[in-house]
């Protein structure tokens, strides 16, 4: 599909007996849509879901400008064009990011919200810093420097890029699978280029507007998120007005997928209480 100069890659299933949900994949620069959409396909049974890669990430075109301003944008004219009307956005990891800015900037287009794993503003980086000087003898091939890089403008190329992610993996799971984590890190794909310049963005900061949300919003967490850490769902559901934090023991940023069977349930009784 074709969104102001970048090509971006689209992928939908299901059936819309509720409606459609739209899928924002994480990872600035890294990973595609195929992760949400692995961890949400049960819900095609009732819902048409919508994946996408955004631009420079996955197959989508290397089409700048990326910024959070233009990203949230990309996710508007795809709704407006595929959908036509009001839907659900969930948003994982950066995609909350997307999925929160998109709410601000086009108010209505979004007739509930899911965020997973995500923050209201870039002040979650120095507790995620934090956080893994505590947790570091569960991946002993990184180290803080890695962190303080993936938080910043300055990887080198997307090979450095992908030995990070691979180093860090550890810490995104209670239950780590070293043999998982090769594949997927072998088949992801990894732009810095894509990766820099969003972390070159320190202006994402929606804390003081978050009361301006009025839809219905989800806000899913793992109790032992590392890299958004728990203050900040609490933080986003506290201050969205209709908002609800389903906070999931033993569980880390991937969260749906080390409790997806519950955290689907919710999800589907979320939207079955509030009219999708």
């Amino acid at each position: 599909m074709k969104i102001a100069g970048a090509e971006l890659l689209v992928v939908e299933t299901g059936t819309p007996k509720r409606g459609t949900i739209i899928l924002v994949h994480g990872g600035r620069g890294i990973g595609d849509h195929s992760s949400e959409l692995e961890a949400y396909r049960p819900l095609a049974d009732e819902y048409r879901l919508i994946a996408y890669d955004q631009r420079g990430c996955g197959q989508s075109s290397l089409t700048p400008p990326f910024t959070f301003a233009r990203l949230a944008d990309d996710l508007e004219e795809l709704r407006a064009t595929l959908v036509g009307a009001p839907c659900v956005v969930l948003g994982g990891s950066f995609g909350g990011m997307i999925a929160l800015t998109h709410a601000l900037r086009h108010p209505g287009s979004a007739s509930h919200l899911i965020l997973r794993g995500t923050a209201p503003s870039h002040h979650h980086e120095a507790e995620a810093v934090a956080n893994i000087k505590a947790r570091l003898h569960k991946a002993s091939s990184a180290s803080v420097r890695m962190v303080e890089k993936m938080f910043s403008e300055d990887i080198v190329d997307d090979t450095e890029l992908r030995l990070i992610w691979a180093a860090l993996q550890p810490l995104y799971y209670e239950t780590f699978d070293p043999d998982a984590s090769l594949e997927r890190t072998r088949r992801m794909h990894f732009h810095a280029e894509t990766h820099n310049a969003l972390f070159s963005d320190k202006l994402y900061d929606l804390r003081a507007r978050l009361p301006e949300i009025a839809v219905p919003t989800l806000v899913v967490c793992g109790a032992a998120d590392w890299i958004c850490p728990p203050s900040q769902s609490r933080l986003i559901a506290e201050t969205v007005p209709r908002a609800e934090l389903f906070m999931v023991e033993n569980a880390n940023h991937s969260v749906h997928f080390e409790a997806r069977d519950a955290v689907l349930a919710r999800v589907r009784a979320f939207l079955s209480t509030h009219g999708a």
